[in-house]
C-alpha cells in the first residue's frame, strides 16, 4: 500500500466521521459524504490523480465550515498544505448567507489554482445535486438564482482544467434546462 493511498483513506474516513449525521438538502436526503466523495472523484479523475493534496482537500473541504474541525486539527492530521487549501475555500459562517455568497464571487479570482479547481468541482456536484434531488421548499426562483451564482463563482476559475470545466458546463446545462435558468 502506498503512502498516498493511506493518506487518502484517512482523509475519507475523517470526512465521513465528521459529517456522519449530516444529509444533503435534496428531497432524497442523501448522506452528506456522497457530496464529498463526488467532489474528490471529480478532482481525481480530471487531474488524472496527479494531486493528492487537491483530492484530499475535496474530501475535507467542508469540515471546517460545517463541523467542529479546525485548521489546526487538519494541519496536525493531514499537513499544512491540505489544511491551508481547506481553509482557503472555507466560508466564514459568522457572516450572513448573502454576504458569504457575494464574497465567494469576489474572492475566488485571487485564490490558488487548487482552490479554484476545488470550487469548480464543488459547484459541479452541487448543480448535479440540485438537478437530481432539488431541496424541498426551494422555489424555482431560488434554484435559478443558485445556478446563476454558481456560474459567477466558476467564471473566474476558467482556463485551468478543460475536463473539469466540461463537467461543470454539463451540470450547468442540465440545471438550466431543469430550472429554466
Amino acid at each position: 500500500m502506498t503512502d498516498d493511498l493511506v493518506w487518502l483513506t484517512r482523509a475519507a474516513d475523517y470526512a465521513a466521521r465528521q459529517h456522519v449525521g449530516q444529509r444533503r438538502k435534496g428531497e432524497r436526503a442523501e448522506p452528506y459524504v456522497n457530496h464529498l466523495t463526488e467532489v474528490a472523484a471529480l478532482l481525481a479523475e480530471t487531474t488524472e490523480g496527479s494531486d493528492l493534496v487537491l483530492v484530499m482537500g475535496g474530501l475535507l473541504h467542508d469540515t471546517i465550515e460545517d463541523t467542529d474541525a479546525t485548521v489546526e486539527d487538519l494541519q496536525e492530521r493531514f499537513g499544512a498544505d491540505v489544511a491551508a487549501l481547506v481553509a482557503e475555500v472555507t466560508d466564514d459562517k459568522s457572516l450572513p448567507k448573502e454576504e458569504r455568497k457575494r464574497l465567494q464571487v469576489e474572492t475566488t479570482p485571487v485564490k490558488s489554482r487548487r482552490a479554484k479547481l476545488l470550487k469548480i468541482a464543488d459547484k459541479t456536484s452541487n448543480l448535479r445535486g440540485l438537478v437530481n434531488s432539488p431541496p424541498a421548499g426551494w422555489t424555482e426562483a431560488r434554484l435559478r438564482d443558485y445556478v446563476h451564482w454558481a456560474e459567477a463563482v466558476v467564471r473566474s476559475c476558467r482556463g485551468l482544467n478543460a475536463a473539469l470545466e466540461a463537467a461543470f458546463d454539463e451540470a450547468r446545462a442540465a440545471a438550466r434546462v431543469r430550472f429554466d435558468a
